[in-house]
């Protein structure tokens, strides 16, 4: 038996007009927390649209940003480490074309670290 695939298209990509004003809405980006999000706009009343996918990825980002995660310190050779939970790396690379494994460390304060990966 073949299967057969049908390409979806996205609602996004189709023309959606403002419940409001019935004009055209324009693509855009918001950014929340640093979570990138694609929406529609008006440029005549300001409604806005969030992508539903969109809107469903930062309520998970929500969730684990709102965790408190311990994670032991342990001593490898002359460093310390710890180690990253799961569900955080496998959250990050979803959105990131290119995963390095390669992270920023800065001491912000003195009781303060911030790990960036970008």
């Amino acid at each position: 038996m073949g299967s057969c695939y049908i390409k979806m298209s996205d609602i996004f990509d189709q023309k959606i007009l403002c419940k409001n004003c019935n004009k055209e809405m324009e693509k855009i980006f918001i950014v929340r927390n640093g979570f990138k999000m694609r929406a529609l706009t008006c440029k005549k009343c300001g409604n806005k649209l969030v992508h539903p996918k969109d809107k469903q990825e930062y309520k998970k980002f929500l969730n684990l940003k709102n965790k408190v995660y311990k994670v032991k310190l342990r001593i490898v050779g002359n460093s310390y480490a710890i180690s990253i939970p799961k569900e955080i790396v496998q959250f990050i690379n979803r959105f990131e074309k290119e995963f390095n494994d390669l992270v920023k460390l800065t001491f912000e304060d003195a009781r303060r670290l911030r790990l960036m990966f970008d």
